[in-house]
């Protein structure tokens, strides 16, 4: 159903949970659009962002941003909005700390990776939970610095306040669009993340030079198809032509890391049980086979092995 809230005032206080390369881009777009924006993250980025401002690096500006940040989730005190930005593995811990702070009627905005946050986030908090689903290129390169390399563009579900968000959005220079279908636009998210996602940590490559491997498009094909038989078998009905947005990813953001290679090269965990893991997981409860999805979870997990015995 098509909202009929109040729009939102010209400038509404905003909190983004999670404020990493996602969280920072959106954060910035708002604060730069005039919003009371805070960004809530890891220490190295708020000592950074308090200091200098956040460095928003897009492809068509670069500047610096003056914004609150916190290292505290009780930051989200006052927000109006709250983007809920933090990893998928991460969701019932970041809601159990700010759900205290949490102002009765904020929405909460689930900008994450995976088909399942907004229903976790839904139980945890008892304010108003949309999630949407978000196609940008973005990246940390370094302490308050946030790089977009394409893209960045929202599909939020309805809510009683997604047209007033999504006005809020579209005026901040985010294309925005509210739909019905979320559900299947989160799967046709879901099915671009384990055809890169996995493979672009693992080999340490962009997309671009990623699909001129000779065989790595036919391991894309593989993780493709294998996504859209769990779905079916699910009775998801995924939307558009998805072997050609799965082709577009690489035209459209060539010089892209995807998240896990980001969080590999970090040290840190990876979402990869949220993505590859999901599907090998769904599979295994519907009867269908999944073995390259299967192969690449357990590639990426390897990984994290590695890392750890590294120190």
């Amino acid at each position: 159903m098509p909202s009929t809230a109040v729009p939102f005032p010209a400038h509404i206080r905003i909190a983004v949970m999670g404020a990493g390369a996602v969280g920072c881009y959106y954060g910035g777009m708002l604060a730069r659009a005039g919003h009371d924006v805070v960004l809530i993250g890891r220490p190295a980025h708020v000592d950074a962002i308090r200091r200098d401002g956040l460095r928003l690096e897009a492809q068509t500006f670069d500047a610096r941003i003056r914004l609150d940040a916190s290292t505290e989730p009780s930051a989200v005190a006052g927000a109006q909005l709250v983007l809920f930005c933090v990893k998928s593995i991460d969701t019932e811990a970041a809601a159990e700390a700010m759900r205290p702070h949490l102002a009765p009627g904020a929405l909460l905005l689930t900008l994450q990776n995976g088909v399942d946050n907004d229903i976790r986030l839904r139980a945890a908090v008892p304010q108003e939970v949309a999630a949407a689903v978000v196609y940008v290129a973005s990246a940390m390169a370094g302490p308050g610095h946030v790089k977009h390399n394409g893209r960045g563009e929202l599909v939020i579900a309805p809510s009683s306040q997604s047209a007033a968000v999504a006005a809020l959005l579209e005026a901040a220079g985010v294309p925005t669009t509210v739909s019905p279908d979320v559900r299947g636009a989160l799967w046709a998210k879901l099915i671009l993340n384990c055809a890169y996602n996995a493979l672009s940590a693992v080999t340490r490559l962009p997309y671009g030079r990623l699909v001129q491997v000779p065989g790595i498009p036919g391991v894309i094909d593989d993780l493709v198809a294998e996504c859209l038989a769990v779905a079916k078998a699910d009775g998801v009905q995924v939307p558009g032509d998805v072997p050609a947005a799965v082709a577009r990813i690489a035209e459209t953001m060539p010089a892209q890391f995807s998240s896990t290679a980001q969080d590999l090269a970090r040290g840190k965990p990876s979402e990869v049980d949220h993505l590859n893991g999901f599907i090998a997981a769904r599979g295994a409860a519907l009867g269908v086979p999944v073995p390259v999805n299967r192969a690449m979870r357990a590639l990426v997990k390897a990984r994290e092995e590695e890392q750890a015995a590294a120190g």
